[in-house]
């Protein structure tokens, strides 16, 4: 269950108080995400299910607002997502039991555990109008996790890289040496998810009905949300590439926004940073788990598969897109 901060009853009453969304009837703990405590509330007021958010150390509140502006900003242009609360003085952030905190609406849906490739197709087309959708929004927050914090969070499990795989230490310093001297800069970029995994896309009868979890949210090269999605959508459970779902994505995606020709030369290359970037994060907090926590971490293993299938990637046409 991801839940880091306990809250307490007295702490709960209080804090729902600010609202104008009736008592609480319960709040429970959520058995998803990693990086923040969430609990599912139910009030006896307002739209009733609600989605209560404290977070953690790890997400600096000053980049707060600009997740919250941005859920705001994507729901005011049609894009489903959670829309935040607004207490009775106007403020959607406030702090509960420590922790900076916040109240979205509920989103109806399903994650799918094992996507299929209409859930692909819906994924592109809906990911696309996102990026469309938040080209003129007027916040801007730097990608945090980009290549330039690759080597840092590197350096920092290089010495235990070992335990996971056999000469994965000296395998990632020279994959990082590669992609930071030819990592491109000059694509298309604007609001990317950064995270749109399945468990952050909610579903209703094979269809697209939402995005959640905005807290990688930031601004990059579009593309690279894509080979985001390649590696989190596009591979089996043995861990073979299933071409047709990335086909479809692509495909989908296009169908709104067509990728540039140095989009699509460089896909190979961000799919590979992608991979990499899980890959170390996961890798850290495989190693270093934090104190507490109730949420498992995930086994790198799983991306180390992955980016070494992206290096023996020349092309687009792996990925089911003729250039």
């Amino acid at each position: 269950m991801a839940v880091y901060t306990e809250v307490s009853d007295d702490e709960l009453d209080a804090f729902i108080a600010e609202y104008d969304i009736g008592e609480v009837i319960s709040c429970k703990g959520v058995a998803e995400g990693v990086e923040n405590s969430n609990y599912m509330l139910r009030t006896d007021g307002g739209d009733g299910t609600y989605f209560l958010t404290l977070y953690e150390k790890r997400v600096s509140p000053a980049d707060l607002p600009y997740f919250i502006g941005l859920m705001e900003y994507l729901a005011g242009r049609n894009i489903s997502c959670p829309l935040p609360v607004h207490g009775r003085d106007g403020q959607a952030l406030r702090t509960l039991a420590g922790r900076p905190a916040a109240i979205v609406t509920f989103l109806d849906g399903i994650s799918v555990r094992r996507p299929r490739p209409q859930h692909c197709a819906s994924l592109g087309e809906g990911l696309a109008h996102l990026h469309l959708a938040g080209l003129d929004f007027p916040m801007r927050r730097d990608n945090d996790l980009s290549v330039q914090q690759w080597r840092p969070l590197f350096r920092r499990c290089a010495a235990r890289a070992d335990e996971i795989a056999a000469g994965l230490a000296a395998e990632l310093d020279a994959e990082l040496q590669l992609l930071e001297n030819q990592w491109p800069g000059k694509l298309p970029s604007g609001v990317i998810h950064a995270d749109a995994f399945p468990d952050n896309v909610f579903f209703l009868h094979d269809r697209l009905s939402g995005f959640i979890d905005f807290y990688f949210a930031c601004n990059d090269m579009l593309a690279y949300d894509i080979a985001i999605c390649l590696n989190a959508w596009c591979f089996e459970a043995d861990g073979a590439f299933n071409i047709t779902k990335a086909r479809l994505m692509l495909a989908a995606y296009q169908s709104v926004r067509p990728l540039t020709a140095g989009e699509l030369s460089a896909l190979p290359l961000l799919a590979r940073g992608a991979a990499l970037r899980f890959l170390l994060t996961r890798m850290h907090d495989w190693l270093f788990p934090v104190n507490g926590a109730l949420v498992k971490p995930k086994n790198p293993v799983e991306y180390l598969l992955k980016l070494r299938f992206h290096k023996d990637i020349t092309g687009p046409r792996a990925y089911g897109i003729d250039p």
